[in-house]
């Protein structure tokens, strides 16, 4: 109902308090109380809020998915981070809230925190340092490799989990690949979880773009 996740071929999902309740076309999950903060009314039908959904599904859903889902119930402005966190608060003791709360957690992703990150991967694998925060097209970037003219943003859902921003960042990286600039994005999670997998990622953008004889800067 929420559009939270794509649709799936499984049984409708119940929430049912203080009584079991059995039927062959229904999932249900049985609580003991559930809080009036953690639901909605549409129309005359109770349902789960956005926050409490999430809940639910951390129980569910593979990590990937549940991802997504929580990036596409922020985009669509259903729920907050404090939302979800306040959801999981009274939500003790139901599976999946550690992943989902693993989601949800992510530190203050300030410019100067991952650029420190960024010039400690760099340099660990002897890559060209970047320049950080110039201004390219008439936009300013995080991090820029002038020579080879690659670019790498720094994503946070913090700031970039509506829709205005998606199209903003669209729009910017629309305005860099038409001036020949390769656009990398990474996240907080790949920065500090998956940092190999970044490291592989600029690595093969500098040299790929050595090769092409990518342009001098004008």
């Amino acid at each position: 109902m929420w559009s939270i996740v794509r649709q799936r071929r499984e049984p409708t999902d119940v929430t049912v308090i203080g009584r079991r309740v059995r039927h062959h076309a229904i999932r249900t999950h049985e609580v003991a109380h559930l809080d009036a903060r953690d639901v909605r009314n549409l129309g005359p039908l109770p349902i789960a809020s956005p926050a409490r959904t999430l809940v639910e599904l951390a129980a569910l859903l593979g990590t990937r998915e549940l991802a997504a889902a929580v990036e596409r119930a922020q985009v669509n402005r259903l729920v907050t981070k404090p939302e979800i966190a306040a959801a999981l608060d009274r939500a003790t003791g139901l599976r999946g809230t550690r992943t989902l709360r693993s989601l949800v957690d992510e530190p203050s992703f300030t410019r100067s925190r991952a650029e420190r990150i960024v010039v400690a991967l760099i340099c660990a694998a002897e890559l060209p340092r970047p320049v950080f925060n110039a201004t390219v097209e008439g936009l300013e970037v995080d991090a820029l490799w002038r020579r080879e003219r690659v670019v790498l943003e720094f994503d946070s859902y913090t700031f970039h989990a509506t829709r205005a921003a998606f199209e903003r960042d669209r729009r910017r990286d629309a305005t860099l690949a038409r001036a020949d600039y390769l656009v990398l994005r990474t996240t907080w999670t790949e920065l500090t979880r998956r940092s190999p997998a970044l490291v592989a990622r600029v690595a093969e953008a500098l040299a790929g773009r050595r090769h092409d004889g990518a342009p001098t800067p004008r």
